[in-house]
């Protein structure tokens, strides 16, 4: 059959067609195309690699500064309590001082009134045993009809408050 004959010689001429093509694509893609593609995505390897390493710094950097701003916070609360203790003795200091001056001032004016009331006692006591001689003179004077001398009458009221 010729026919037949005929596809061997049609098929080897596509195979060579065929290879010719991937050759060229073989050499095109490898030694044009490829190295291109590899220079690239070493580039961005090396991008990625060096945000890598500025993150890495800056965390690094982050917590030094961390680090500081908590030594910081802790002298500042060391100092403010230092201050609050300082600041609470100094008024315990100035209470404890002002209430002991206001216990003297109390006990002063205490002792001062204690003896005004002991004097104004005496006083009313006195005027107390004045206004009953007066009295028990005036009522003998009414009831017995007999005059009693001041002196007679203070002298008996003196007796009864004494006994």
């Amino acid at each position: 059959m010729p026919q037949l004959a005929q596809l061997a010689l049609a098929y080897a001429s596509q195979f060579f067609w065929l290879g010719l093509v991937l050759v060229v694509i073989y050499f095109g893609v490898g030694h044009m195309m490829l190295p291109k593609i590899e220079a690239t995505v070493d580039d961005r390897n090396a991008r990625i690699a060096g945000d890598l390493a500025a993150a890495k710094a800056a965390q690094a950097e982050a917590e030094a500064k961390e680090e500081a701003w908590r030594v910081q916070m802790a002298d500042a609360h060391s100092n403010a309590q230092a201050v609050i203790t300082k600041a609470k003795t100094k008024a315990s200091a100035k209470s404890a001082d002002a209430l002991a001056k206001a216990n003297e001032k109390l006990a002063n004016e205490t002792e001062v009134a204690s003896a005004a009331i002991v004097e104004a006692s005496i006083k009313a006591a006195g005027a107390v045993k004045g206004i009953a001689a007066e009295a028990a003179r005036e009522m003998v004077a009414k009831v017995a009809g007999l005059t009693v001398s001041a002196a007679a009458a203070t002298q008996a009221v003196k007796e009864d408050a004494d006994g």
